[in-house]
């Protein structure tokens, strides 16, 4: 456990964001996680799926932010806490965290079957089991629902994307670490395609507009499992939706772009704003990075403990963001479907 604090703080020191900028303040009082992380399993009758549920130890009914948050291939809810930190994060912030879990049964190497069309649709396949587990959570629990997040790796953090554009009511932010956009293929010969070389960029762009859900992205340019432009696909997507839904503010989108350097990891942020100065998407490209996380901890598979900590950083982004239940009613049927 100290390791992991350990990585948790240290990202803390190399972000040029402090703990002022957290809606909900990290108390640095506390030296370990006090916290539980209990397994339960979520049933229905398309299926059923486990999770594990982190419980701050700060929780005491009052309402609290609910991150959920997707393993890639060949990982589940324990590794993938373990490697992103998030539960001493969430320890500190005063935050719920959901991990479901994908069965061997549903896919063999443990991927979300991002790429399979029977699982783009609401209330459907992967993307219903995934609400329905987050609205367990909510009806067991003190969760503020204007403060849901959804996040996820590789495979999770395709079916993240899937998430937000399918369920914008229930998720305010996405955050997507080296995964793909909605859309990028429909079966697994196209997700093989869209992997190695990216997607159809102009493709994207032309699409049927989607739901405009703000969205952090990190991905690495020398990823050699997801290729890097699909991280800018999911970029191009958020953009373009958000454009779409605000035709007369296209003259006021500003997008800003930075690049640091830490303990040798070279990144660019690129940042595109909207009129108000609100940030609706992030797009962290990592240079010289492979298919791992960023600034994970070594404790779980897939990580790099060097670079900005993709953890901290979509926390950040997250508790800036709200779902403003009085824009999201109305989205295109022929993406969302008819059961709510």
């Amino acid at each position: 456990m100290l390791n992991a604090v350990l990585d948790t703080w240290m990202s803390f020191a190399k972000s040029p964001w402090n703990c002022s900028s957290f809606l909900f303040p990290i108390s640095r009082s506390s030296s370990q996680n006090s916290g539980k992380f209990i397994l339960d399993r979520f049933h229905t009758d398309m299926g059923s799926l486990q999770y594990k549920l982190f419980i701050p130890g700060s929780y005491t009914g009052a309402p609290l932010p609910l991150i959920v948050m997707l393993h890639g291939g060949g990982q589940d809810a324990d590794d993938f806490a373990f490697g992103t930190g998030m539960n001493d994060l969430a320890e500190r912030c005063g935050c719920l965290v959901v991990y479901p879990e994908q069965s061997a049964g549903a896919n063999w190497s443990r991927w979300w079957n991002w790429y399979d069309k029977a699982h783009h649709r609401r209330g459907r396949g992967e993307p219903s089991l995934i609400a329905g587990i987050t609205r367990k959570v909510l009806a067991e629990y003190a969760v503020d629902t204007t403060c849901v997040y959804v996040a996820g790796f590789s495979s999770g953090g395709a079916m993240a994307v899937i998430l937000g554009q399918t369920y914008p009511d229930l998720f305010a932010a996405v955050g997507c670490h080296s995964g793909l956009a909605y859309g990028s293929a429909t079966d697994y010969y196209s997700a093989v395609l869209a992997m190695r070389d990216g997607p159809d960029l102009h493709a994207l762009a032309n699409a049927e507009p989607l739901a405009s859900v703000p969205t952090i992205v990190f991905h690495g340019d020398l990823d050699f499992s997801v290729h890097v432009k699909n991280g800018i696909g999911v970029v191009q997507q958020s953009v373009n939706s958000h454009m779409h839904q605000t035709p007369h503010l296209h003259q006021q989108l500003a997008t800003s772009s930075e690049a640091y350097e830490t303990d040798g990891q070279r990144f660019t942020r690129r940042v595109h704003r909207g009129r108000a100065g609100d940030i609706m998407a992030e797009q962290w490209i990592l240079h010289g990075a492979g298919h791992a996380w960023s600034g994970g901890s070594r404790r779980g598979s897939y990580t790099d403990p060097k670079g900005p900590n993709a953890s901290m950083e979509m926390l950040r982004f997250f508790l800036q963001h709200h779902v403003d239940h009085t824009k999201r009613r109305n989205y295109p049927s022929s993406r969302l479907g008819i059961v709510r």
